[in-house]
């Protein structure tokens, strides 16, 4: 059956604009910085991806619930956005493998959504202002104490969130008989880049944000991965130092997102806050060495400093986001070490940068020869 409510509700922006709509049926308020995803689909891997842990999600597309929700479709144990602003909600799915509604997904983890909102002009209003905090009330609370609750909460610029999202304690993950061992920082780690790791023979040993390079090398792996994750990366000293080490010990390594950032701050080069960040699955990628370009999948609000990179002797810029030129990949010439920006493990799609992947088994082998 069709949930519905008239209860109306406010998201509020750390300027002082409101937008209006109503609640979902959830009762309560919510802060956190608001960005936006333009995906048709995939909204369940957004809202379970680690990455987004403090952020409140506007959807551009449409309609939100449409197809349900199903359990092989999450990418960690739990919702990990702060909230949801959308446009239509839908608890009616039509989906034949759904499991069950968005509404009772939300109820069961007491996320708070306000839908019937314009979200063509939050949109363009957040283009146009950049990412900032705010917070969707949906209890009626006066604005003026909204206000107040708002201006308490910390700025995303230099906040560590990683620690919120990482494992407590180590894991393993695939066949422990396959062929190469992988030791992965979990910085907010997504469970499909585990998928494609186990699919491409790895056994994964998968450990806590703040792990030491010996606890991890004694896992005896073949390669390191280094993952995504949100929040600031200049604060993770000891991530910073973990891939200083194993970069100096010259291992094959792979960080993808706040991986890459990790790896560019062990090099002594610079990230900053990006105005708005890119959050989508149609961003156009550039390939700068096999000239080929890629549509791919992107979560990020911090990036790379470009002039940086370019000037530094060891590194070198492999990929570039074709609609503003940020960096999107590196390498380094003289390690066996790699990054990208973007997420090549997207669920569920495009899927044109998998062979970042196989990119890294070849690295694994050539280390081993």
């Amino acid at each position: 059956m069709q949930h519905t409510t008239t209860q109306s509700a406010i998201l509020l922006l750390a300027d002082g604009t409101i937008f209006y709509g109503k609640s979902i049926g959830i009762s309560g308020k919510t802060f956190g910085e608001v960005c936006f995803n333009t995906g048709t689909t995939g909204y369940q891997e957004i809202f379970t991806d680690p990455s987004y842990f403090g952020q409140i999600m506007v959807t551009t597309n449409a309609h939100i619930g449409n197809y349900g929700v199903n359990t092989q479709e999450v990418e960690s144990g739990s919702i990990k956005i702060a909230g949801l602003v959308c446009k239509k909600f839908s608890t009616f799915h039509s989906r034949p493998d759904s499991e069950s509604n968005l509404f009772d997904y939300f109820q069961k983890e007491n996320l708070i959504c306000i839908s019937d909102v314009d979200t063509r002009a939050l949109v363009s209003y957040i283009r146009d202002n950049g990412a900032q905090n705010a917070v969707i009330c949906t209890d009626g609370t006066p604005v003026n104490e909204l206000k107040a609750l708002l201006a308490n909460v910390p700025d995303m610029n230099g906040l560590e969130l990683a620690s919120k999202v990482s494992t407590k304690e180590p894991y393993f993950y695939g066949d422990e008989n396959a062929t190469y061992k992988v030791s992965a920082l979990d910085l907010g780690i997504k469970e499909n880049i585990l998928r494609n790791l186990a699919k491409r023979d790895c056994y994964v040993k998968v450990f806590p944000y703040n792990a030491s390079y010996a606890d991890m090398k004694a896992f005896n792996p073949d390669g390191y991965f280094l993952s995504n994750g949100p929040g600031d990366p200049d604060p993770l000293e000891s991530a910073i130092n973990v891939a200083k080490e194993i970069m100096a010990n010259n291992h094959p390594l792979f960080g993808i997102c706040l991986g890459h950032q990790v790896i560019a701050l062990a090099n002594g080069v610079s990230t900053y806050k990006m105005f708005n960040g890119h959050r989508g699955i149609n961003h156009p990628v550039k390939n700068l060495v096999t000239g080929k370009g890629e549509i791919t999948s992107q979560n990020h609000g911090f990036a790379v400093n470009k002039e940086e990179l370019d000037n530094h002797p060891e590194l070198e810029i492999t990929h570039v986001h074709l609609n503003d030129g940020t960096v999107a990949g590196m390498r380094m010439k003289n390690k066996n070490c790699f990054s990208v920006q973007y997420h090549p493990e997207a669920s569920p799609g495009p899927h044109d940068s998998s062979y970042l992947f196989d990119q890294f088994i070849e690295n694994i082998k050539s280390a081993k020869n």
